[in-house]
């Protein structure tokens, strides 16, 4: 006679909820409220009593269809990568690290996987199977830098490694997992990003904001306006950079900025409300910005043609660099974050009356 532990095994793992570790669903515990500042319906994605992170402003955070979105969270005791369907409202635990640096957190271009630095290693994990590889390890007698960023082809990550003062550059082939070190210097580097379909990276020097392409030729820094250089991200195009100003004078206003570097040319795009974080949707038309302001600590859209913004949201941040707004793909959704329940969580809205809707970013 068959027993029942024999009959149980037969059965597909997907019929049982996991009780810990990868592929552990945790229950919806979204909060929907009405904004005190707009009225406009606000959802709370996780829980303020647990500390939760979305990735680095220049990651992917949120699925191509703008359905799903990926954070840090400490819920389990340490911090793991979380998925969580906006519909359903449940969170899928993705990783089982040791080491886990929340902002290195990002999304494949294709939504199958995501990338992330598990201490010194850089990881990958397949979301239909939460198979994980070790992708790449710091050299030994360097320690990570800071920051680091997947091409959306997949096929390349950038990073960055240290001992003592000097800094370098790597550009690492995800297959392989070799490294070329593409700039060294005896100053921070940090932040690099890849140029939208082109084989060359942005990336922080010291106060400066440079440009080196993959082979290592043409590093130079780029001549952006006076004044403090806050955010810096690719337009989706790859065709310029986008930045916020802080100008010298703290009686002007920050500014939106574009640089254009086959050109040196740079302009700016509008003041904004003291913005010290923003993002853009994916035909750069509209960005989302984090004001600054004690008195107007606001979430706002601004469209690029008529200069002009519109509050959706109060974030009410304790530092409002934290909030770090961004886009769904699709630009009918804004995520952000903020302590203003407690510990950070990830908030979400939906914007679909006024953003147009964008194509889907090609991954060519």
């Amino acid at each position: 006679m068959r027993s029942r532990r024999w009959f149980l095994s037969l059965l597909p793992a997907a019929c049982f909820s996991q009780t810990s570790g990868k592929g552990r669903l945790f229950p919806s515990v979204v909060v929907r409220y009405p904004d005190p500042a707009t009225e406009f319906p606000v959802f709370r994605l996780t829980d303020p009593a647990y500390t939760s992170h979305l990735p680095a402003f220049y990651g992917r955070a949120s699925s191509r269809r703008g359905t799903s979105v990926l954070y840090a969270s400490d819920v389990t005791g340490q911090m793991e990568a979380f998925y969580v369907d906006l519909k359903s409202g449940q969170a899928r635990q993705i990783t089982e690290a040791n080491e886990l640096d929340p902002y290195s957190l990002t999304l494949a271009g294709n939504d199958r996987g995501i990338f992330y630095f598990d201490g010194d290693r850089l990881m990958e994990t397949v979301m239909s199977s939460l198979r994980s590889r070790e992708v790449y390890r710091v050299a030994a007698g360097f320690e990570r830098g800071v920051g680091s960023s997947i091409a959306e082809d997949g096929q390349y990550a950038l990073a960055v490694e240290k001992n003592g003062a000097k800094h370098r550059l790597l550009l690492i082939q995800i297959v392989r997992g070799t490294a070329t070190t593409l700039v060294e210097a005896d100053e921070e580097i940090r932040d690099p990003v890849q140029r939208p379909r082109r084989a060359s990276a942005l990336y922080r020097r010291g106060d400066g904001v440079w440009l080196v392409n993959f082979d290592g030729r043409q590093n130079r820094r780029l001549r952006l306006a006076e004044g403090g250089t806050g955010p810096a991200l690719w337009a989706p195009d790859g065709h310029s950079v986008l930045y916020l100003n802080y100008p010298a004078d703290a009686r002007q206003l920050h500014n939106l900025r574009e640089y254009t570097p086959d050109s040196n040319e740079d302009k700016k795009l509008a003041d904004t409300s003291q913005f010290v974080a923003f993002g853009c949707n994916s035909d750069a038309s509209v960005f989302v910005g984090a004001s600054g302001s004690k008195a107007s600590p606001h979430v706002l859209l601004l469209a690029r043609a008529v200069k002009r913004e519109f509050t959706i949201a109060e974030h009410r941040a304790d530092d409002p660099r934290m909030v770090a707004p961004i886009f769904s793909p699709n630009s009918q959704r804004v995520f952000f974050a903020s302590d203003r329940h407690g510990k950070p969580a990830i908030y979400a809205m939906a914007v679909d009356k006024l953003v147009e809707e964008t194509e889907q970013p090609s991954l060519q």
